[in-house]
């Protein structure tokens, strides 16, 4: 076990297990009311420290300025919601104990329970000194006030998706685009010299035809797929601001009451 004055430096530091995880930063020592030898020491831990758990102080060392506990991490985050308010109810302690027991033996913690005594914040336990300083150790004959901080920080979650998706629409297209035929146009020329000779070489008095093939030309439409761009998903923060609140306590001294009196005769 070490010593009271070890541990009264060690306030305010951090608290790991025997892996070396950091378990949390200490914040109260609690002492046994007959002995006065260290029970408990009080660890900060959840959301940003903002829980107080209860954790042996039966087989502790210290490595540096950490506090070494002989149990685990999530032994400590998971026990017993104990209020820390300067003093253990014999209740709170074999609740305790209960949870802990496995991992703290039978020698001074067991006989810490079975006689009763509950606990008691302290350091020092010295009857010469004045007053009690219920936010930490006794001291000397000034009190602490404390109250609580807010400290708000931010947290990474999933708060949705977004799906690229493509399909299918139809649209009219329309063009225009020239084109051209042939039509028929009647061309007539004398008889001369040069063609009597093609035009006497029928018959004299006949019945013909003469057909002339027309072309035309007509739109043909074809259709080819191209691609046309690149359509991707990207994303880009943006900051706000959010009001958070939350409640916090603190502590508020009294004006001191005198009572004077005269003298009795």
């Amino acid at each position: 076990m070490m010593a009271p004055e070890q541990l009264q430096s060690m306030i305010g530091k951090n608290a790991v297990d025997t892996s070396g995880d950091k378990i949390g930063r200490i914040g109260q020592i609690y002492l046994d009311d007959t002995t006065g030898d260290p029970q408990w020491v009080t660890v900060s831990t959840g959301l940003f420290g903002t829980k107080e758990s209860f954790a042996p102080l039966y087989g502790s060392s210290s490595d540096g300025d950490n506090l070494v506990l002989a149990v685990s991490k999530a032994m400590v985050k998971d026990a017993p919601n104990v209020e820390n308010d300067g003093h253990l109810e014999e209740s709170e302690v074999q609740a305790l104990y209960q949870y802990y027991s496995g991992y703290m033996g039978t020698t001074g913690t067991q006989d810490y329970v079975d006689e009763g005594t509950t606990g008691r914040q302290d350091l020092t336990g010295d009857a010469g000194v004045v007053g009690h300083d219920t936010s930490g150790p006794t001291t000397d004959d000034a009190m602490t006030r404390s109250e609580e901080r807010v400290r708000v920080g931010t947290q990474n979650v999933e708060a949705g998706r977004a799906r690229l998706r493509k399909y299918i629409v139809t649209e009219n297209v329309t063009q225009t685009v020239p084109v051209s035929h042939e039509e028929v146009r009647i061309e007539r020329e004398p008889i001369t010299e040069s063609n009597v000779g093609q035009a006497m070489s029928g018959g004299d008095l006949t019945e013909e035809e003469h057909e002339v093939t027309l072309h035309a030309e007509r739109p043909v439409v074809e259709k080819e797929t191209v691609p046309v761009e690149r359509v991707r998903l990207a994303t880009e923060t943006v900051t706000s601001e959010e009001t958070v609140s939350e409640q916090v306590r603190k502590e508020q001294i009294e004006e001191p009451q005198t009572d004077i009196r005269g003298d009795q005769r």
